[in-house]
Order: C-alpha cells, then sequence, then structure tokens
C-alpha cells in the first residue's frame, strides 16, 4: 500500500510513510471489510460516512508538516483511522466527531492501540476545541462551503490548516491555509477531492442538537 499507493503518487516524508505503514487500518473498518483494508479506496463506516481512503490520509497528513511535539486539532474523527497516523506524527492531537456512536468506537479503538497522546470528543468540530488552543496544525476531514472561522482563530502563529472546500459539495479543492505574521492567512489550493459533508454551525446545516462529551 505504502509503496503502491502512496509513495508512487508523491508522498515524500518519511515519517509519514512510517505512520502509514505501522497503523493496522484493518481495526479500523467492520470485519467483513478487512480484506480491503490497503485498496485504493475510501471504505463505509457507520453514519453514512467513510473512512478515506489511504493516500488521501497520507497526503494530508504530509501537507501538515508536522513534527513530533506538535499540537493537532483534527474535526471529523470517524473511525479514528486518521487520528491514529497523526498520532505516530505529533505530540497530542484532539479529534472531534460529530456522531456519538463514531466517536466512542473511535475512542475505544485508538486506547486498544495505545494512541494514548489521542483525546476524543463528540460534538460540534465546526467550532474546533478552544480549550486546547492555540494547534499548530487542524486538519478537516469533511468538506465545508469554507474554512470555519473556529478554526483559524484556533491556529497557533505559523499554524498549519488542511480542509476540504467548495460551495458545492461534488466541487471541493483542497486547500492549505497557513497563519503569518500579525494574524494573516495565507491560502493555497493543493487539488481536488470529494469528502463527506462537514455539518455544524460553521458548515453545512445540521439537523438536531449536538450534544457533546469527553
Amino acid at each position: 500500500m505504502v509503496r503502491r499507493q502512496i509513495a508512487r503518487r508523491g508522498v515524500a516524508d518519511p515519517r509519514v510513510l512510517e505512520a502509514m505503514a505501522t497503523v493496522p487500518r484493518e481495526r479500523f473498518v467492520a470485519p467483513e471489510l478487512a480484506r480491503w483494508a490497503y485498496g485504493d479506496g475510501p471504505l463505509p463506516i457507520p453514519n453514512g460516512q467513510t473512512v478515506s481512503q489511504p493516500y488521501v490520509v497520507a497526503w494530508m497528513a504530509e501537507a501538515l508538516e508536522l513534527s513530533e511535539d506538535d499540537r493537532v486539532l483534527e474535526v471529523g474523527t470517524g473511525c479514528g483511522y486518521a487520528a491514529a497516523v497523526l498520532g505516530r506524527l505529533a505530540g497530542d492531537v484532539f479529534t472531534v466527531e460529530r456522531h456519538a456512536l463514531l466517536a466512542a468506537e473511535a475512542r475505544e479503538r485508538l486506547s486498544a492501540l495505545g494512541a494514548h497522546n489521542v483525546r476524543v470528543r463528540h460534538g460540534d468540530g465546526t467550532e474546533g476545541w478552544p480549550e486546547h488552543a492555540p494547534y499548530d496544525a487542524v486538519v478537516v476531514s469533511a468538506g465545508g462551503p469554507a474554512v470555519p472561522r473556529a478554526l483559524r482563530s484556533q491556529l497557533g502563529p505559523r499554524g498549519r490548516l488542511v480542509a476540504p472546500v467548495g460551495e458545492r459539495l461534488e466541487e471541493q479543492r483542497l486547500v492549505r491555509v497557513r497563519r503569518g505574521p500579525d494574524a494573516v492567512f495565507m491560502q493555497e489550493t493543493l487539488g481536488r477531492v470529494r469528502f463527506v459533508p462537514l455539518v455544524g454551525a460553521q458548515g453545512w446545516p445540521a439537523a438536531g442538537d449536538i450534544h457533546e462529551s469527553e
């Protein structure tokens, strides 16, 4: 997987490649899907969500330019796979998931794998996790109409944010936002992507209230 799907497409950060090689992806999908865990594509998980294809997880992780002592916020925990990868690359990872079932299952998986530097919260990820800000890096694993203001505000000096955005769900682009001096934000487009919707107060409209728990 790492050699054929990831390195061959241009991901070159050795720490990212090592993390992708060591996190057991089959532990994050249903048993009947384990045989496809290392295939070149996304896989379904509960609540109508997906776990991104391995290349996309690696691509976004590399774009964050992480160091081993960075503090990272992830929006959209899903099954916890990307959080496990980030946990191998950074000092602390705080990840927020709006579906209670997914958050609980991800918390159990990550704990079982010894990812003790990853904390999971059930709540509205579009509002971030301000109690642990500022973050060196923020990654969003769902596509919103724009980068949520709350996530920009929680970036620390020289922080990097990677997120899919698009006014239409069918036309998303992956962007990287850097926080420069005097809180000036610089944005660049990395490529085209397709993610599930980013639902929340600063994303696409949500149905029902979200209650938070750690």
